[in-house]
């Protein structure tokens, strides 16, 4: 048995109004297929190119490890320069990703590679953030801290996308004061057997090609997984319903510090506490008994 997926719709192109009628609006994802093909990065952009233009910068590692008391929020777990980690990308599986990389800051002329897309929102234009990742390399299932919502850009290779709406959350042994469930799931694979209440949960999913921009509604949990080398840019722009954007404040102003207080005082009697509700809470939920 097999996760609740249905295929994200899929348009060639889309005018603003429709956009928003059929997919914002009702709070819908959608993969566009056609929406960049006058990009000069539509051409251009791949991992030589991006080897070439940031060579020299020293980029932030992650990898698949489970969430450490010592470590801060977003925390890199290594760095190394973008030549070096172009090569092992193309040269050998490795779990280590680049995670929201600010292009703007980082290689400005890059800029002149795109434009920001009339989608009916207004773009945040000082985030726009690359993501890169190896073969077979993912993020854990996890929504944004800002429930904004995503347009996220893929160049070079495939990538499988598995999201859930929020009315998924008590299927998906969410982690309580986080934004991740467990870290132990393989969402590519999952055991429904140690994870039966997933078996609730409906969701979407889709693989991303060269040139394609899937639309992630407003505080999606997305789940990335790397097919073959390659990287993403995610535009944003702010949650617009309003109880999204009270659940981004509380997010950012509340449950963040006192996520990063609460590690400091009890260590990893925290993140073990954390982890054995996200299967109590779920479980009672889903009126499941061990």
């Amino acid at each position: 048995m097999s996760l609740n997926l249905q295929d994200i719709p899929r348009v060639k192109t889309i005018s603003k109004e429709a956009f928003m009628a059929e997919y914002f609006t009702p709070q819908k994802p959608v993969v566009i297929e056609r929406c960049i093909e006058d990009w000069p990065a539509y051409k251009k952009w791949n991992l030589d190119y991006m080897k070439e233009v940031a060579g020299d910068k020293t980029v932030p590692l992650y990898d698949d490890r489970p969430v450490d008391y010592k470590e801060g929020f977003n925390q890199p777990h290594a760095k190394m320069k973008m030549r070096d980690y172009v090569d092992l990308l193309k040269n050998q599986p490795t779990r280590y990703r680049i995670f929201l990389w600010n292009i703007l800051k980082e290689v400005p002329e890059l800029q002149k590679d795109f434009t920001f897309p009339d989608f009916g929102l207004r773009l945040m234009k000082g985030l726009p953030m690359l993501f890169f990742g190896g073969r077979d390399s993912y993020t854990f299932m996890h929504y944004d801290i800002d429930l904004a919502n995503i347009f996220h850009f893929h160049f070079e290779g495939k990538k499988r996308c598995i999201l859930f709406d929020q009315k998924q959350n008590d299927a998906l042994y969410k982690i309580p004061y986080a934004l991740i469930t467990r870290e132990d799931i393989d969402f590519h694979n999952p055991d429904l057997e140690k994870w039966p209440a997933l078996k609730n949960a409906k969701g979407y999913t889709t693989e991303l090609n060269h040139g394609e921009v899937l639309y992630m509604p407003e505080g999606y949990w997305h789940y990335m997984r790397y097919i073959t080398p390659g990287f993403s840019m995610s535009l944003r722009a702010i949650a617009r319903h309003p109880k999204n954007l009270g659940k981004a404040l509380y997010n950012i102003f509340v449950m963040r510090h006192l996520d990063n207080a609460m590690r400091r005082v009890k260590g990893q009697s925290w993140i073990d506490w954390k982890n054995e509700q996200a299967i109590a809470r779920t479980n009672k939920k889903n009126n499941i008994t061990e």
